[in-house]
């Protein structure tokens, strides 16, 4: 690796000017200023880009660092776990939960290339070790851990032991970020050897001698940024940096200085060597030679606050100009304790719910899924990017607790599509997507199967955009496009009740295109029924096959059903018993729905030698042209329709409730 010259990376959502200093402060709930010096303009961001998956800068150039993004997620809460993840060959992201001991004392676990480590939540940490990374180790991120007490009493200069929190030797590509260091015997951080492209952000260190240096050959190469750090109880290297290409050092806040009457080697920033380095509002509280410089070295400092600080404040040279490379943040230096404070270290919104990004990270939808950790434990979002997706789609039941969410501006710009039918492959082969697993919430998609039955003449014509086996699976913002059997919601056997809950979506078809066993709520959505161009007989949007056992099947409530059908020529629905099976027998409630003139009069038929007398079927207080009563209409009586609701379907023995977020 060489050191890059001139090159510039624009990152999104910076380069707002704010109005003034005193706006910012106060829009962080900051209170006042205090003694902030002249600084140039600073520029804000929203706050949410503190909590950012993605480094900022110089590990983000030069191709940038993602860790272990698209690679597969684990959790670990051993030391054994977390070696064999860290020193597989294959990207991982690897989340840590809870406290890992390091035995024997002072391990230094080995992590390879194309790793994200991450602690879960803000309780994560990593005792008595740490980690390092060997000569060419790159694109490693870890983040929002504890890493703490490998220190030995009485052993202050660590000369014979030599346990860093982290270590990096000839590494590349490296982003350390909201971790906490303490008590560290020797350095807490150590970028060694020729590193390169390195940023290291929002961390704080504490309680320690040797710091955190950068340096250790004669050579000129490394390119660091170091922003938003908190150095507090530390006695010297905060950092020191010798013979580095580029030291960016910004925003970084050094307060209760250890001291120990040392008066050269108790001190703050330090230029060796060749170092170019660039200092920007920051502020030093109490700090012996806040900064100072070689005189073979460079540093420019801007806009920082001093507080209390007596020794050295050396400034020489040009050094260089950060925005030459990339952009980014600059908070006034007066506002900067407080910002540390609050976003520095690990943090509890950081490591819980894990976005994969399609295709981003992940080439396909499928390729996310596999990522998933089986028997995950906190929620995983699979971002997906406006686009075509032409795959096919299995989440199993090992599993749970996703959500796919679609990113464009409306469900039709994200389809998952395919095209298979029930002739290859039975009709649940035939599906486009395929959920076993329980939790699963799809939102802002178009689940397809463009199969064109028009165009072929086939056994098994039925093919389903999406199938679920799952309980408590959530559609919301969702189209569903087909023909027959479009949505199947089912359970895993017979007398197992799965729930489904449907909002806000659109969904087609011609034959049965609402169909299984599963308990649904269909609220607030649009049912398309095709017309299959006859004039007595389009179809059936039902197709119910709920256990006899089961009081709760489908309901469809403040919807509206549309079709370009002729009048009277489509069922609302019909009784499946799979396979024979007497003890399925359907349930679907209809209710406060608009009907079309293409609605039978007698709009439920028999199936297969069951007759829908036998179902159980029912409306109430339907409206539009379709919803005229008659003798084969059964409508619900007021009483009856009260206990008839959203939540008495869904609600279970474990009081599930989807539909409250929007209530």
């Amino acid at each position: 690796m060489t050191h890059l010259r001139s090159k510039r990376l624009s990152r999104p959502g910076h380069g707002k000017v704010v109005a003034t200093v005193l706006g910012l402060v106060a829009a962080l709930g900051l209170g006042a200023i205090g003694e902030a010096q002249a600084a140039p303009p600073a520029q804000a961001a929203p706050a949410a880009d503190r909590w950012t998956d993605r480094p900022h800068g110089f590990a983000s150039l030069a191709g940038g660092t993602t860790g272990g993004a698209g690679g597969k997620i684990v959790t670990v809460t051993d030391q054994a776990a977390l070696a064999k993840y860290a020193a597989a060959e294959e990207p991982y992201v690897i989340r840590v939960k809870g406290s890992v001991e390091m035995d024997p004392f002072g391990t230094e676990i080995p992590v390879a290339s194309d790793k994200t480590i991450i602690g879960v939540s803000d309780s994560a940490e990593i005792v008595h070790g740490g980690f390092t990374l060997d000569p060419g180790t790159h694109n490693v991120v870890i983040r929002n851990l504890t890493i703490r007490d490998t220190a030995i009493e009485g052993n202050w200069d660590c000369k014979d032991t030599d346990f860093d929190g982290i270590r990096l030797d000839t590494a590349h590509h490296v982003w350390i970020d909201h971790i906490r260091f303490s008590r560290i015997c020797d350095g807490q951080l150590d970028i060694r050897k020729d590193s390169e492209y390195v940023t290291v952000s929002y961390n704080q260190f504490t309680n320690n001698n040797k710091t955190f240096g950068i340096g250790w050959t004669p050579n000129v190469r490394t390119q660091i940024t170091v922003d938003h750090n908190w150095f507090r109880g530390t006695k010297q290297r905060n950092p020191s940096a010798d013979n580095c290409a580029y030291a960016h050092l910004y925003n970084n806040y050094l307060s209760s200085q250890l001291s120990d009457g040392d008066p050269v080697w108790t001190y703050g920033n330090w230029s060796r060597g060749r170092t170019k380095m660039v200092i920007e509002n920051s502020y030093y509280d109490g700090v012996q030679h806040p900064y100072q410089a070689d005189t073979t070295a460079e540093l420019v400092q801007r806009g920082s606050v001093l507080r209390n600080t007596s020794g050295r404040h050396d400034a020489w040279g040009a050094a260089f100009d950060p925005r030459e490379f990339y952009d980014y943040r600059l908070d006034p230096a007066a506002a900067v304790p407080a910002l540390v404070k609050r976003f520095s270290g690990p943090q509890k919104r950081i490591g819980g719910p894990v976005v994969l990004h399609v295709p981003g990270a992940y080439p396909t939808v499928q390729s996310a899924v596999d990522a998933v950790p089986d028997g995950n434990d906190t929620p995983v979002e699979i971002a997906v990017a406006p686009g075509t997706y032409r795959e096919k789609v299995y989440i199993p039941a090992s599993k749970p607790n996703l959500l796919l969410r679609g990113t464009g501006r409306d469900r039709s710009d994200t389809v998952v599509v395919y095209d298979t039918p029930a002739e290859y492959g039975g009709s649940t082969g035939s599906a486009t997507v395929r959920i076993a697993a329980n939790d699963v919430t799809a939102r802002n998609l178009t689940f397809s199967n463009d199969f064109d039955e028009a165009a072929h003449e086939l056994k098994g014509e039925q093919a389903l955009a999406m199938k679920t086996t799952g309980d408590r699976i959530v559609f919301e913002d969702t189209a569903f496009l087909g023909n027959q059997d479009t949505l199947m919601t089912d359970s895993p056997k017979l007398t197992t009740v799965s729930r489904v809950y449907v909002r806000d979506s659109s969904i087609e078809g011609d034959v049965d295109f609402l169909y299984g066993r599963a308990t649904t709520v269909i609220e607030r959505s649009v049912i398309r029924a095709l017309s299959r161009g006859s004039d007595t007989n389009n179809g059936y949007i039902t197709a119910a096959s709920t256990w006899t056992g089961n009081p709760h099947g489908f309901l469809i409530t403040r919807s509206k059903i549309v079709s370009d059908a002729p009048a009277g020529s489509f069922h609302l629905g019909r009784p499946w018993h799979p396979g024979g099976e007497p003890d399925a027998v359907a349930q679907v409630l209809i209710r406060d729905t608009e009907l079309p003139a293409a609605i039978k009069s007698a709009p439920w038929t028999d199936m297969s030698g069951f007759s829908w007398k036998d179902a159980r079927f029912a409306e109430y207080r339907n409206h539009g042209p379709g919803a005229t009563v008659t003798a084969d209409r059964p409508q619900l009586s007021d009483e009856e329709a009260r206990s008839q609701t959203v939540a008495a379907y869904l609600k279970g023995t474990d009081h599930w409730a989807p539909y409250a977020r929007h209530h």
